[in-house]
């Protein structure tokens, strides 16, 4: 099987959804699967500093990278769209990652005129929170090209479950199937010294951490965090908040402000991107994870705080009710006050805390790691390259 993954672009910035593809390209390869990628050369204000339109040769798979003209946030690629006309027959499926993107549009168009097979990923595109950003221009553009694209597309993947509630909206006449993501269980197994993360930034030493792992974005509801790590810290003066996260769009300033406003910016460390050794020390240092996001697809660093034995507070938002079904996360509205009392809650009661951390571990390795998703996902892919559509029940959502 011969597999080709197109994605906008791969850079950091861009958070989970690089990571995602980056992460399922390699474990579907494992599997002795055929695994390209291409994507433009983007990453946010700037471009990726690598080799153009030739393949680049990772452990289990290729990547091939292409210029882009970012008019309207659209990516256009002249080179990408040329390439993909001419060598998308040599794959027996095509597996797209986002919407709203040229680079994406020009893949689906390429697959009906070679008639080769594709399945769509929008990586929570399609919730209601980020259809509302730039709406009009995101309406205008889904009716005239997307839709269109996606209706002969043989199945779209959701991420998590309760996409479909909101992608049933759209009248889409194709299959969904459920896949969620995952995680490598082995970097999970032994995390390193919390005091590498201390020694960077010594002010977190000897506190209480509750941690936010994730990119400093609108959706990401820092707005809410900020007031709820307030109330939470004038009960508990030793808590400290790491925000940990890169910031491509220019929003620190107004993150910052939210701390400031709130009175408890001398209790906040921004980190900046953390990666590797050190994103995992400072997973090892923190007690509390929080996710207040209005809006994720199915948020990769929720996986990795629950992975990590963090008790986590995460919103409605977050699209994980597996997560609060089997009592292994505190699962809140998307409201301030609720955000508060869980953080305060599990600060009390740290015992309890400990107890959700090593169910939200478990329950993490056992059903969420990219070796059981990348072989689901490949069941997928077989069935559609045998059959032209889904037809495993066991495999689709519950609609």
């Amino acid at each position: 099987m011969k597999v080709l993954m197109v994605i906008p672009a791969l850079g950091n910035v861009y958070g989970g959804p690089t990571k995602i593809v980056i992460e399922l390209a390699e474990s579907v390869a494992k599997l002795g699967i055929s695994v390209d990628i291409v994507a433009t050369n983007a990453n946010g204000s700037t471009n990726l500093d690598v080799p153009l339109n030739q393949w680049v040769i990772e452990n289990y798979y290729r990547l091939q990278y292409f210029t882009y003209l970012d008019l309207l946030d659209y990516k256009f690629t002249g080179s990408m769209t040329k390439w993909l006309f001419k060598n998308v027959s040599n794959y027996d499926i095509v597996h797209t990652n986002a919407i709203f993107s040229y680079p994406v549009l020009a893949a689906h168009w390429a697959c009906q005129f070679r008639k080769v097979p594709y399945i769509a990923t929008p990586h929570g595109m399609m919730e209601p929170w980020a259809l509302a950003y730039k709406a009009w221009k995101k309406k205008l553009y889904f009716n005239l090209l997307e839709k269109p694209s996606l209706q002969t597309a043989k199945a779209m993947q959701m991420t998590a479950s309760t996409e479909a509630r909101h992608i049933n909206t759209f009248g889409l006449k194709i299959p969904l199937v459920f896949v969620p993501n995952g995680i490598h269980s082995k970097d999970f197994e032994f995390l390193p010294s919390p005091d590498i993360f201390y020694q960077k930034f010594p002010e977190t030493r000897n506190k209480t951490l509750i941690i936010f792992l994730g990119r400093i974005d609108p959706k990401k509801g820092l707005d809410l965090l900020a007031p709820a790590f307030a109330k939470a810290h004038r009960k508990f003066p030793d808590t400290h908040l790491i925000v940990a996260g890169p910031d491509n769009t220019g929003f620190l300033p107004t993150a910052e402000n939210y701390f400031i406003e709130a009175g408890c910016k001398n209790a906040v460390t921004f980190t900046g991107m953390l990666t590797g050794e050190m994103k995992y020390a400072a997973l090892a240092a923190a007690n509390i994870y929080v996710a207040p996001s209005y809006s994720e697809g199915f948020s990769m660093s929720v996986l990795e705080g629950m992975a990590a034995g963090l008790p986590c507070v995460i919103t409605t938002g977050c699209n994980f009710p597996e997560a609060g079904m089997a009592n292994v996360a505190s699962i809140v509205d998307i409201d301030v006050e609720q955000i508060a009392n869980a953080l305060i809650q599990l600060l009390q009661d740290s015992q309890a805390a400990k107890k959700m951390g090593d169910r939200a571990r478990q329950f993490i390795l056992e059903n969420y790691t990219w070796d059981s998703v990348a072989s689901k996902m490949v069941s997928v892919y077989q069935e559609i390259i045998n059959d032209g559509t889904v037809k495993n029940a066991n495999l689709r959502s519950k609609q």
